[in-house]
């Protein structure tokens, strides 16, 4: 504690992110740190033990002949707060129970003395001058015992911390008359000043601290790249010669809650500041940028290329932040008429991705002028493209590069030509994993489509409401209100009592018409159970009830078509009346087909069961058994819309159907089988012009097979590197989707590169030859390049990786620590394995099995610090944990990290 020893101040400068400690993940460890320090002593007051709390980065400032010496503080800010706020508590904690000269010990840790400073205000060496100072400065000067309810300040963060720290104190000295307390008040202050160490890394005025705080990895909660960005403008601003408290206080957009509220990207959680400045720095690059590298791609931009005065580039950032807050707060004002761009923003919302927030911010650029109908045009194209993946339910996850390129194209070409630039672009994407769509391609997916199945509520909703905009539009009226209207089926979800047909074939034909698209509105208001189910015609019937929620369009017409009722030919000629409404909302340009260039992607799209149903190889009804196993008394019957519909339970793909009845990972086209013994596979294979299970006479090594290869796939599992096994964690995920270079790198942490992945994959593939086998990944040619599994590798693989990782926790969990045993009879396979790891790394002990206050449930948990191991989680899932403040990471050392933090 040297560093607090001298008469100095050390001082937080205003552009230091405000604190942010708080009990769970800092207070609450650093206490118990400290009092195992403490009670150490009492059992063996010899015992030399010290703890480490990391470093701190000290610059010397310029101060005037007989001023007290200061320091800025450049890094660890946090923590050296935190310590002098635990030092105060522990004195006035002590000063009230008769403890002067303890009391008075520690002061000279926190206080300058009055023989050094002739201000009262200026004792405290801690110094802040951003918006903490007032509720530091009050808090650390008050009089014992301190009454923190009458403080100005007791909302604050630092007064909750103080209070914690007292609280804490008081409890562990016990009462003061007792016959220990004055030997714990002295270990206690015996290791606040002697039992504690911090690395002071200190400057001198002239050098260069960025680069010392750029390398820091410091404990307690991670700097954000706002954070960073922050601290380098200012500094350059400062080199400059700025005044950088007026520009702090004019120019630095991200000090209120909108920008550090945080949001959840995948199964990752950012403030929307450091969101925001990667989108915006990507609008002005035009390059995919990850979020890990937005700061050192801001300041690389900035000494490199900006060729702007940091000052002008910092009001520039701050002009394009006030847009975007005004384009997010619109989008979430239900009642609002949106402009095209906030719109846009909203149905990115609704879909859950912010893949196009790097275009809007490139067409708004200060300086660009461009014309409000070239902007409009733009973002109606890029919409359409987004849109029309999503209703394909194509993934998005590789489509940044592609945006990245867009913008970089549109920057080369003038406002008169970039519309048609813009559009022959996108139709230039003919790759699976970017194409941009057709009418016919939507339009033959849509007809039969299970769309309440196949789209999140917000999704769905949002299509349904640009219908309803577009029947508006003939009146010129106002857009629907946005206000999360529920979702009506017509042709209710439970039909068969009050909806009856006579035929098994009309049943499933009824049955296929359920969740489609013209089966579904907006109401409202929900109606009641009883209405719901209730049949179409009569005073009480649906038809009757529509007519009080007919404030919307979109029941008005349904209306007008069903005077005498409701039926699956009705349902199908709406569903083609709202795809004509969908694609004229989102069209492509004239001509456009949406094909796909790359035959081998093509030819590796996956088919669906419906798709053989259309095209005659199959007809509703038919009935499928499983392969041979315990599961040969199940079945499973072809629904009309090419559903699987296994007892009462109906599935939307072979694979879902057979992990069903399988119990686990299953590749559903070869699980299956119809009465005369041929495969589902195989009626694909003719569906597709292949021969069925043709093979290459010439080939020596054989493809994966679950009934054969099992064993191999197990060796060959055990035989691969860490990061091998990250990447085919991830290709099993999304099989059979192929994986982009990216997105593989961004998963796993390694460079973008094409070669460096490739060669993560050279090791297994020459592993899997060994064992007479292909190497499981296939590589696409990109770009980006991309890699997959087919579902029935993808089956065997998880086999494997399942009976590896069960064997291995069953020798580990005889290793498990005594008080984790109580956990190991009700986990999971899965969970026992994750706990043996965790036990390994001699975590605390998690909960099993816990439900979260919003009512999710996580199977491995620390829920007081409000932490989840990624077990047994979906991606949507961990979404909402994020949501609701979680932090759920993979076993590894990031979690060891977290939970091991200060």
């Amino acid at each position: 504690m040297d560093v607090f020893n001298l008469p100095q101040h050390l001082v937080v400068p205003l552009f230091q992110r405000p604190y942010v400690w708080d009990e769970t993940d800092q207070w609450a460890p650093l206490w118990a740190d400290v009092r195992r320090m403490a009670e150490l002593r009492l059992t063996n007051p010899f015992r030399p033990a010290i703890h480490f709390l990391g470093a701190v980065v000290l610059q010397a400032q310029e101060t005037p002949v007989g001023s007290v010496p200061a320091r800025n503080v450049i890094d660890g800010q946090q923590r050296l707060t935190t310590l002098q706020i635990l030092m105060d508590a522990a004195a006035a904690e002590f000063e009230g129970a008769g403890q002067d000269h303890l009391a008075a010990q520690l002061e000279t840790l926190t206080h300058n003395s009055p023989d050094f400073v002739q201000d009262e205000t200026a004792r405290l060496k801690v110094r802040h001058t951003n918006k903490d100072r007032a509720a530091f400065e009050e808090v650390m000067r008050a009089d014992a015992p301190i009454n923190y309810d009458g403080l100005k300040h007791k909302a604050t963060r630092i007064v909750g911390a103080h209070q914690y720290f007292a609280g804490e104190v008081r409890i562990w000295l016990g009462a003061a008359d007792a016959s220990v307390f004055a030997q714990r008040a002295q270990a206690l202050a015996h290791v606040l000043q002697q039992g504690l160490q911090i690395v002071a890394i200190d400057l001198q005025a002239n050098e260069n601290s960025q680069e010392i705080f750029e390398t820091l990895n410091a404990r307690g909660t991670p700097l954000t790249a706002a954070d960073l960005i922050k601290n380098f403008v200012f500094q350059k601003l400062e080199a400059d010669g700025a005044d950088t408290a007026k520009v702090y206080a004019e120019d630095w957009p991200f000090e209120s809650k909108f920008w550090e509220a945080e949001l959840a990207v995948g199964r990752v959680t950012y403030t929307r500041g450091a969101l925001f400045l990667n989108q915006w720095l990507m609008s002005r690059v035009a390059e995919e940028i990850s979020t890990k590298s937005t700061f050192t791609r801001f300041k690389y931009f900035v000494e490199h290329e900006s060729k702007q005065k940091m000052i002008d580039l910092l009001r520039a950032i701050k002009e394009e932040a006030a847009r975007y807050e005004q384009w997010t707060l619109a989008a979430a004002d239900a009642d609002r008429n949106l402009t095209p761009t906030e719109m846009t923003v909203y149905r990115m919302q609704a879909q859950g991705i912010e893949l196009l927030k790097p275009v809007l911010l490139w067409l708004h650029e200060p300086g660009r002028n461009l014309p409000q109908p070239v902007i409009d045009q733009v973002i109606g194209i890029v919409e359409s493209w987004v849109v029309r993946r999503s209703l394909l339910r194509l993934t998005t996850s590789n489509l940044g590069s592609v945006v990245a390129n867009l913008i970089r194209t549109g920057r080369a070409v003038s406002e008169d030509e970039l519309v048609r630039t813009v559009e022959n672009f996108l139709r230039g994407q003919t790759v699976a994993s970017s194409y941009w769509p057709g009418d016919a391609e939507i339009r033959t997916f849509l007809l039969t489509a299970p769309a309440y199945r196949r789209y999140s509520r917000a999704r769905l909703r949002m299509l349904l409401e640009a219908v309803e905009d577009s029947f508006r539009a003939e009146y010129h009226a106002h857009q629907v209100d946005r206000g999360g209207y529920p979702i009506e089926h017509l042709l209710p979800q439970r039909w068969e009592e009050r909806w009856p047909v006579d035929s098994d074939e009309a049943r499933a034909e009824r049955g296929a018409h359920v969740h489609r698209l013209g089966n579904l509105t907006l109401l409202t208001a929900k109606l009641n159970s009883t209405v719901s189910n209730g049949p179409w015609l009569g005073n009480t019937g649906k038809h009757a009830k529509l007519a009080k929620h007919d404030v919307l369009k979109i029941n008005q017409r349904i209306r007008e078509i069903s005077a005498d009722g409701w039926d699956e030919q009705r349902i199908d000629a709406r569903t083609a009346g709202m795809i004509d409404i969908l694609l004229r909302t989102w069209p492509v340009p004239k001509g456009h087909v949406g094909e796909i260039a790359d035959t081998r992607t093509s030819a590796q799209s996956w088919v669906q069961v419906r798709d053989l149903v259309v095209a005659g190889l199959m007809s509703p009804g038919t009935r499928l058994t499983p392969r041979p196993g315990q599961w040969t008394d199940m079945s499973a019957t072809v629904g009309a819309d090419g559903s699987l519909i296994v007892g009462d339970a109906t599935f939307d793909s072979p694979s879902a159907a057979g992990k069903h009845v399988k119990g686990g990972v299953t590749n559903g086209w070869t699980f299956w089988r119809l009465d005369d013994g041929r495969r589902l596979a195989d009626i694909r294979s003719t569906f597709r012009g292949e021969k069925p299970s043709a093979t290459d006479a010439s080939d020596s090594l054989a493809h994966w097979d679950i009934e054969t290869d099992v064993d191999d796939a197990i060796e060959f599992w055990s035989l691969m590197s860490t990061t091998a096994r990250e990447f085919y964690r991830v290709l099993l995920e999304r099989s059979p989707e192929p994986v982009g270079v990216p997105e593989l790198a961004r998963r796993i942490g390694v460079a973008n590169d094409g070669k460096t992945v490739a060669g993560v994959f050279a090791w297994p593939g020459r592993y899997a030859a060994q064992l007479g086998h292909h190497l499981p990944s296939q590589w696409i040619e990109g770009p980006p390049s991309q890699y997959w599994l087919d579902e029935a590798t993808a089956e065997t693989i998880a086999e494997a990786i399942r009976q590896f990782e069960e064997r291995a926790s069953l020798r580990a969990a005889a290793h498990l620590p005594a008080e984790w045993a109580a956990l190991e009879p009700h986990a999971t396979e899965e969970e026992r394995s994750a706990l043996a790891r965790l036990a390994a790394m001699e975590l605390p002990r998690p909960q099993l099995g816990i439900e979260t206050s919003d009512g999710i449930p996580v199977a491995i948990a620390w829920p007081d610090r409000k932490i989840a191991a990624e077990v047994e989680l979906t991606a949507e899932t961990i979404a909402e944990l994020g949501a609701g403040g979680w932090r759920v990471l993979p076993i590894g050392e990031e979690l060891r990290d977290l939970l091991t933090a200060i």
